[in-house]
């Protein structure tokens, strides 16, 4: 494996083997956005670097990752293997050295310009779940569940960064109970803790992406937070789905894990009992599930370990099915999972599984109880893959703070 002169970077999981990409900015110029990489303890100044070593790069030079994504992957793997060069040779030392910075020290914002965003529902433990709680006496999983990767377009522009506040949010919502709506704040927030897929290279419209050209259009993976009101949108999901009671906030991790950082972590998905049609079937092609384990902290206290190599549909063939009735791709176009859960109670990746729709509050060491989020409450979420000759990829976090 490749080693750097940076000696934070040594055995840690932003070492050479990541180098996942953000965006960010310094107390001395709070309104310069610059695209840098995570390595080791410190955040290098893409752009900086290049100029520094003489391979000046526009699109290292820009203020968001969105020309980095349109360029492609012939692009992509040029770049990575620069910044892997440049970070391992000693003689590129003094000159990148002025142009790391403190990951502390630096304020992190969204990676990229969100084009459109979807949101699946990949999880059959999680689905399985749900069914058990909205439709009790039934089978959990509607007809077409394991026929196609179910999902919904949501609303990109309010897509937020990790560490902004989320304000708790109104409408309508009917109690089984109560005899007609009420509006106000919902009473019943909740957390998804989800894999996301950043889309570079666009489509053109009428043409699907097969499931073998997933490598040649996805740029990377970062972690999301779907904030569910679920009060409001059980009242509102039927017959169209989620609406007000997802789109007031969608957090998102601020650095972007090359998917080609991720050659360790493939797996093969879940055995499937039902056979796949033509575009979604990926036996005997490359597997696409991923080794990710995830953590979920409430205010700082682990309640959650949900594993993604569980996932029933994976990335490759949420993208066929995405673009199967000829949808065109764009670059920065994000895509989500769905909530990541598994077999066990501790590994549910919402509360209104882990409390079972509140039945089962979750204790906290403080004492205090909760069946979904108090105002002040801080969910966190973290995520590692296995990297390379035993190493550790981290994700970073994506965090929010629920406010009134």
């Amino acid at each position: 494996m490749t080693t750097s002169w940076l000696e934070s970077a040594q055995d840690s999981p932003f070492g050479l083997h990541n180098l996942p990409y953000g965006v960010f900015s310094t107390a001395e110029q709070p309104d310069r956005r610059r695209i840098g990489v995570a390595v080791g303890d410190f955040v290098l100044d893409a752009g900086a670097a290049a100029r520094a070593v003489g391979a000046p790069s526009v699109l290292l030079d820009a203020d968001t990752l969105n020309p980095l994504l349109a360029a492609g992957r012939p692009t992509w793997t040029e770049v990575r293997a620069a910044l892997t060069g440049w970070l391992s040779g000693e003689q590129h030392r003094a000159a990148l050295s002025p142009h790391l910075y403190p990951v502390g020290e630096v304020t992190l914002h969204l990676p990229f310009e969100v084009a459109d965003y979807v949101d699946f529902y990949a999880s059959e433990h999680h689905a399985t779940n749900l069914g058990k709680l909205f439709r009790p006496g039934t089978e959990p999983l509607t007809p077409n569940w394991k026929h196609l990767p179910i999902g919904y377009h949501g609303r990109a522009g309010t897509i937020v960064t990790s560490g902004t506040e989320i304000v708790r949010p109104h409408g309508q919502r009917k109690a089984p109970t109560d005899a007609v709506p009420s509006f106000g704040p919902s009473r019943r927030l909740d957390i998804e803790a989800e894999v996301a897929f950043v889309v570079g290279a666009g489509s053109e419209l009428g043409k699907p992406v097969a499931l073998a050209d997933f490598r040649e259009h996805v740029f990377g993976v970062c972690l999301l937070n779907d904030w569910s009101a679920r009060d409001l949108q059980a009242w509102e999901y039927v017959p169209l789905g989620p609406f007000l009671g997802k789109s007031f906030a969608t957090s998102l991790s601020p650095w972007v894990v090359p998917l080609d950082a991720l050659e360790q972590a493939r797996v093969s998905p879940p055995p499937r009992d039902v056979e796949p049609l033509p575009y979604l079937d990926d036996r005997g092609g490359e597997p696409w599930g991923l080794d990710l384990t995830l953590t979920v902290r409430l205010n700082g206290h682990p309640i959650s370990r949900p594993p993604f190599a569980s996932m029933y549909w994976t990335a490759a063939q949420q993208l066929a099915h995405l673009t199967a009735n000829g949808a065109s791709l764009r670059p920065g176009d994000l895509y989500a999972s769905g909530t990541v859960s598994g077999p066990e109670v501790e590994t549910r990746g919402a509360l209104i599984e882990l409390t079972w729709n509140g039945e089962n509050p979750v204790k906290l060491p403080d004492g205090t109880t909760r069946t979904f989020l108090e105002d002040g409450d801080t969910v966190t979420i973290t995520a590692t893959a296995p990297g390379p000759d035993g190493t550790l990829i981290s994700f970073g976090e994506v965090t929010g703070r629920i406010v009134p």
